[in-house]
């Protein structure tokens, strides 16, 4: 698990918009995260929970960091097939003639 120090948030919340009534318009529930080493912005506005925003807020920010920690794998060079090789050598001869078959005849 990705451990996320406090100081190295900025935590702000807001009023969410849309659906939601009276209760809604008047607090504050929705939550913005910034985290300032990486410049990373996760935000959620799904409940009418200021905690329960906040720790999803939380967990989006650790996937994301999760995603930006992941090193991907150096790709392995394969060589291609010889039945493929082939089959584009047999491609290539059948349009070379196609086209050569479009061509005028000379007199």
């Amino acid at each position: 698990m990705i451990e996320i120090r406090e100081a190295d948030l900025k935590i702000e919340y807001y009023r969410g918009s849309g659906p939601g009534g009276q209760h809604r318009n008047v607090t504050e529930t929705c939550v913005r995260i910034r985290h300032l080493p990486t410049g990373i912005v996760v935000q959620a506005c799904e409940n009418r929970s200021q905690a329960r925003n906040r720790e999803l807020a939380l967990e989006r920010l650790r996937q994301a960091l999760a995603r930006r920690a992941r090193r991907a794998k150096k790709r392995v060079a394969t060589t291609v097939p010889r039945s493929q090789k082939e089959k584009r050598i047999e491609e290539k001869k059948r349009r070379s003639l196609t086209k050569r078959l479009r061509t005028p005849l000379e007199d």
